[in-house]
């Protein structure tokens, strides 16, 4: 697998609900490693920093209030994902909920904030705190805001 390369099962969820604008693919079951059977994913793409290409990865997601919260956890891995690093030098990013496309502003949050959004995101996937023992960087905690209605 190169550097860029995603794994398979990956591609596969990715696939998936691309080819069904969401029908299939937007809930998954995680319940094999430790996680739920109905667990929500959304298609967030962003812009490569270096390359300037869309990246589009389907990541877990959880709801506050009209804001969508993801986690940049790349399994506990000890840097950040890909689309991480994108957002951060370009934070206007696109989201796909089902069949709902929409921009958003990608923000990462910090202290009280972070903490509140981090248990919301461990009771929707309680392997996060498995992968927050796996590194020494702290998981960042993502808000992602629609804009331009």
């Amino acid at each position: 697998m190169s550097k860029f390369e995603v794994p398979d099962w990956i591609r596969e969820h990715l696939d998936q609900y691309i080819k069904t604008n969401g029908a299939a693919g937007h809930l998954r079951d995680f319940s094999s490693s430790g996680g739920k059977p109905d667990t929500p994913n959304l298609l967030l793409t962003t812009t490569g920093r270096k390359s300037g290409k869309s990246l589009t990865m389907p990541l877990i997601y959880g709801v506050d209030g009209d804001r969508y919260v993801i986690v940049a956890s790349k399994g506990g891995a000890p840097e950040h994902p890909h689309w991480y690093q994108n957002l951060l030098a370009q934070p206007l990013v696109n989201v796909q909920i089902r069949d709902q496309k929409f921009r958003a502003l990608a923000i990462t949050v910090t202290g009280p904030e972070r903490e509140r959004l981090w248990k919301l995101m461990v009771d929707i996937l309680p392997l996060y705190d498995e992968y927050v023992k796996l590194t020494t960087r702290q998981l960042p905690v993502v808000l992602l805001e629609t804009v331009g209605k």
